[in-house]
């Protein structure tokens, strides 16, 4: 039987917010905000947890895959890993395959608004009813596994995308890959995008270490593509690529760039052309042309935003979920290209996260506006403060992000660039309130 994960539920819950634990002597039925409510209370969730959510190993998700019938082995995948730009990656492929006629299921995390936002089909959400149908069993079956909330969801996902009969589905892996939860598939082909120092608490403090990890998506005789070629980490992907007879795929650098590639996605980009090249010598359907269009409906397919997001010409602001020293870096690059002005920007964090290494990759000449979110592991203000105390020079503290942009919008003259940028979940509060106000002024 589950353990009650009480002493898991993040604190901002108070105890009459706590739904019943698993048991299968609870049968009441729930509506779906319940649902979502025990799922996320039940089982520990990494985005609110952080390391101590993490459940390494395949032991609980073989169980749930038997119980279930083992829904993976009717279905063909695409799996994506990497420390940055596997979402971009994802989002990419599954838009190109559906515009190339092929029914994609598409698992990525974390969602921004809403928990079905991780489980999609041609870009549609999952039926809010499965998710109370799936939970329910789950809920009523004595278990001698403890199933954290990120198993429980993966298995949802592929129960679905089974039962619509998806055509090929498109997978991110959640944390790591040889013992994700993801790992039980095998693939068409697996994608590595790159390798950074994130998580090292729980996948190793060297690029090497977590190499090995990401790695461990490489399957016996099925191709992966390499993002990167790093004289660190590329040993490690060749000696398990070697011993798997794994083909190793390296993208082109110079190939042709749909509209709307821009920044660090050109990168990412070339990693799903190989992707395609590959699927179009084995009868898929990824031309040039459907290439294009997949990019061209990208947030239409997938729901795909927040990642090099233009919101605002004027003056240029820009959202970005880039979130370790790795991703800021490609980042302020990117933004080095276009802007003209002031830089100011506004930044939040997740409180496990290597601020040290991320405040090396600032620029000495922005203006930042250091704010909190909503989500209980954000960083506080008062860390803020002393981790930037004496390294960034010209910068102002805010309870919000909503503050802190209209701060922003107040310093910036037309000529400047705002960027919004760090954690999912300040991404989260920022668009959740200018979705709102947008809506609201339609009104």
């Amino acid at each position: 039987m589950l353990k009650n994960r009480a002493s898991n539920i993040p604190k901002n819950l108070s105890k009459k917010e706590q739904l019943p634990i698993l048991s299968n002597r609870n049968n009441n039925s729930m509506n779906y905000p319940e649902t979502i409510d025990w799922l996320f209370q039940q089982f520990p969730a990494y985005h609110n947890l952080g390391a101590q959510a993490y459940n390494p190993g395949l032991k609980n998700i073989e169980e749930l895959s038997s119980f279930f019938h083992n829904p993976e082995k009717e279905l063909r995948f695409i799996h994506v890993g990497g420390t940055n730009g596997k979402g971009s990656v994802s989002n990419m492929l599954a838009s190109i395959l559906t515009e190339s006629g092929e029914k994609v299921g598409l698992f990525t995390s974390p969602h921004l608004f809403d928990f079905t936002e991780r489980i999609r089909i041609n870009g549609a959400t999952i039926d809010e009813q499965f998710v109370i149908e799936f939970c329910e069993k789950v809920r009523n079956h004595s278990w001698n596994i403890e199933p954290s909330f990120f198993e429980i969801t993966w298995m949802m996902a592929i129960q679905y995308f089974r039962k619509h009969h998806c055509s090929i589905v498109v997978a991110e892996v959640g944390l790591g890959g040889r013992l994700d939860a993801t790992n039980i598939i095998q693939p068409l082909i697996s994608v590595i995008t790159n390798i950074g120092l994130d998580h090292v608490n729980i996948l190793g403090d060297t690029r090497a270490k977590i190499a090995f990890e990401k790695a461990g998506i490489i399957k016996p005789n099925i191709p992966v593509v390499l993002g990167e070629v790093d004289p660190e980490t590329f040993p490690v992907f060749e000696s398990v690529s070697t011993e798997l007879d794994a083909e190793i795929i390296l993208p082109q650098k110079d190939g042709f760039l749909p509209e709307g590639i821009i920044g660090y996605q050109v990168g990412n980009y070339h990693i799903v052309s190989a992707v395609c090249d590959h699927l179009e010598a084995n009868g898929f359907s990824c031309d040039q042309p459907t290439r294009e269009s997949g990019i061209k409906n990208l947030k239409q397919n997938t729901g795909f935003f927040g990642r090099m997001e233009v919101i605002s010409t004027s003056p240029l602001t820009i959202v970005d979920c880039a979130h370790n020293a790795e991703g800021i870096h490609a980042l302020f690059d990117s933004i080095k290209k276009w802007n003209k002005g002031t830089l100011h920007c506004i930044y939040g964090t997740s409180s496990d996260k290597d601020l040290d290494a991320i405040l090396d990759e600032f620029p000495k000449d922005a203006q930042f506006y250091f704010t909190t979110f909503a989500n209980p592991r954000s960083a506080s203000l008062e860390d803020l403060q002393e981790k930037t105390d004496s390294r960034v020079e010209k910068k102002q503290f805010f309870n919000s992000p909503v503050n802190a942009l209209s701060k922003a919008q107040d310093s910036a003259n037309k000529a400047d660039t705002i960027l919004i940028f760090g954690s999912f979940f300040l991404v989260h509060d920022f668009f959740e309130v200018f979705f709102q106000k947008g809506l609201a002024e339609k009104k």
